[in-house]
């Protein structure tokens, strides 16, 4: 199933991505990737979710595999779309709805990988509501980090230590 949404997100950056100014966005594409990475590696034994294999498991055999190429295809669509659309020279109540619809789409899809297809699952204490949270911190990060860049890196650092200590992530199970 993931090889289908990732194809998703080809077809749907290769119509909505921003691609003519890709270079604008670089280094928040790279902050996205950079931001998962980190998590993947510092919550190795200790995830807040983890993802399934389905009938693709040839290409996409284990979580590691899935989450890079999540990372390497979906985060790049994700912002070429989410910031190549953003409403710059609109209200903030525009622009706080069109994050709240990014934030309910995404939403609605982990609900789906969760409930429907089995793709996802949450652990040690992670639910829907931390989702929604996340993914309002992730969007506004995006786009603080668009045009921000260092406050983007320190509201990331700020909710990374946040969470560790909400979820008393245990330091002793790092590798």
């Amino acid at each position: 199933m993931h090889t289908l949404l990732l194809l998703g997100y080809i077809v749907a950056g290769w119509k909505w991505g921003d691609w003519r100014n890709w270079e604008k966005y670089y280094s928040t594409i790279l902050f996205f990737i950079v931001g998962d990475l980190l998590y993947n590696f510092l919550l190795y034994n200790y995830s807040m979710w983890q993802f399934h294999t389905s009938f693709d498991k040839a290409i996409l055999p284990n979580h590691s595999l899935i989450s890079l190429a999540i990372e390497f295809v979906s985060f790049p669509v994700k912002v070429l779309i989410f910031l190549g659309h953003y409403p710059d020279h609109k209200s903030k109540f525009i622009q706080t709805l069109y994050i709240l619809a990014w934030v309910i789409v995404f939403s609605v899809f982990e609900l789906l990988a969760l409930n429907v297809w089995e793709g996802l699952s949450h652990h040690n204490g992670w639910n829907m509501p931390w989702t929604v949270l996340f993914y309002i911190v992730t969007f506004t990060s995006l786009r603080i980090h668009q045009t921000r860049p260092l406050w983007g890196w320190m509201i990331s650092l700020i909710v990374i230590i946040s969470l560790f200590l909400i979820f008393d992530v245990p330091i002793g199970k790092m590798k």
